[in-house]
């Protein structure tokens, strides 16, 4: 039965028999249900103080489409892997692309999207700053996992384009998101850490096409310290909510280190907010008011107006490319973390900071239009990031570095936060990737995570699943 078709049945029932209270929706909760493994010997080495197989920035790094899930890693031959299982199997069928990882660059992650459209399965792969590596797969297999191979036959060749489109020679940060219409859209940086711009192309299910440059390096941002005239946009995501409004969350990293108190810091300052009502064509910030057009003159920059929605200077260290989501409303939330000012106003150490007074932070838009920021009280012991996930009832779930979950309700506004599971037993090196998609198809929240190791030993890569409130 539908949960519409129980909520209406419970108002009648609540109409015939007056006094009768009506159930309230669940509060969060895990359950776990049982781990799988990926590759017992995994490619492992630390860079940026992160993994290549579990940078959480790596949009669907694992994914669920039509009743299988699917991930993607690196060997530890350097090669290149995809994988998928039916939802509930406890093994994966593995297809080994032809392309090795070209650096030990944490950056150079795995990200993947299907089009809809054509269903086909798309990677973007191994870059940072420079040129990237592309594979589609046949028309279809996504539509028809049961009854088509699962073969290397299945995919094209690597391409160092997208079928012939040329974006940029410094790219970085692929993220893929679906359309409305079943269109496929690839978000990443042109340029370099500091002095970049956000982009997007565009498949309709045969072409690709450049929609154009939508964020600006330029203008001047100046801070208690110093000036800098140079920066680029990370963003927390890029998403669709269920209306068709594109959300990203995102911060400023300046080029110049004057504008910090210490030299040890990082220069990420404030956390911003815009949306897009025409599928990434033009953007506006919380108010409405047209900031930016992708591919035109006028781009979302650092001067626009109503663009932040929580200050905070470059002295805090605060993490770019965290997380956000989008609830029944269509309302948007994100997770932040930095060192809040009670442990200091100036970071001389980014990661060793982060790691002993680092915190994570629930911003969401109210349903007055206001924004509320609640203090998760659960210590980041860790310079990396946190996932944000909401379930069929909105409640949220912060998944932390070691694969820690945190949960608060609904109903309490979000402002009841409490740790669910410790994390015991994974052994997980840091930062995980959340299967942002499984949770709206059969309320599990399933994440990818590689096991601690030393230097460049291979260590295990697991798929962790958990129940959440059906």
């Amino acid at each position: 039965m539908k949960r519409r078709t129980v909520l209406a049945t419970a108002l009648l029932a609540a109409v015939a028999a007056p006094g009768t209270a009506q159930a309230a929706d669940p509060g969060p909760s895990v359950t776990r249900k049982g781990t799988t493994t990926l590759d017992p010997q995994a490619l492992y080495f630390v860079s940026y103080d992160g993994l290549v197989n579990n940078n959480s920035f790596q949009k669907n790094g694992l994914f669920t489409y039509n009743g299988h899930q699917y991930a993607a890693w690196y060997t530890a031959s350097r090669d290149a892997v995809v994988a998928r299982r039916p939802l509930g199997a406890s093994t994966w069928t593995t297809v080994t692309l032809p392309h090795r990882l070209k650096a030990d660059d944490s950056h150079n992650v795995i990200s993947m999207g299907v089009s809809r459209a054509d269903g086909r399965l798309h990677l973007n792969m191994d870059s940072h700053s420079d040129g990237f590596f592309y594979v589609k797969s046949a028309a279809g297999l996504l539509d028809r996992p049961t009854t088509t191979a699962w073969t290397s036959a299945a995919f094209g060749a690597v391409q160092t384009t997208l079928d012939g489109l040329a974006l940029t020679s410094q790219f970085t940060y692929p993220q893929f998101v679906s359309t409305p219409e079943g269109r496929l859209q690839l978000s990443y940086r042109a340029g370099i850490s500091g002095n970049g711009r956000n982009a997007l192309a565009e498949y309709d299910g045969s072409t690709w096409t450049a929609l154009g440059e939508w964020t600006s390096a330029t203008g001047t941002y100046t801070s208690e310290h110093g000036s800098s005239t140079a920066r680029n946009m990370y963003l927390h995501g890029i998403d669709y909510d269920g209306n068709g409004r594109l959300h990203a969350f995102f911060t400023w990293r300046e080029q110049n280190a004057a504008v910090m108190c210490s030299g040890g810091g990082i220069t990420n300052h404030d956390t911003g907010y815009v949306y897009s009502d025409d599928r990434g064509r033009t953007w506006r910030n919380n108010a409405g008011t047209v900031v930016g057009t992708t591919g035109g003159a006028d781009k979302v920059s650092v001067t626009d107006p109503g663009l932040v929605v929580d200050p905070l200077g470059p002295d805090h260290s605060l993490m770019n490319q965290e997380s956000q989501a989008t609830d029944s409303a269509g309302r948007p939330h994100a997770i932040i973390s930095y060192v809040p000012g009670r442990f200091g106003q100036c970071t001389t150490d980014y990661v060793a900071d982060r790691t002993a007074h680092g915190r994570a932070f629930h911003v969401r838009r109210t349903a007055a239009g206001t924004w509320q920021k609640t203090e998760i009280p659960v210590p980041l012991n860790s310079s990396q990031r946190t996932k944000l996930v909401l379930d069929r009832y909105d409640n949220a779930y912060a998944v932390f570095p070691y694969g820690r979950i945190a949960a608060a309700s609904k109903a309490s506004g979000h402002t009841d936060w409490t740790l669910l599971y410790d994390g015991g037993g994974l052994n997980a090196f840091g930062e995980v990737v959340v299967d942002e998609t499984r949770v709206k198809t059969d309320n599990t929240l399933s994440f990818l995570y590689q096991e601690k190791s030393s230097g460049t030993t291979p260590s295990a890569l697991h798929v962790a699943d958990f129940a959440l409130p059906a």
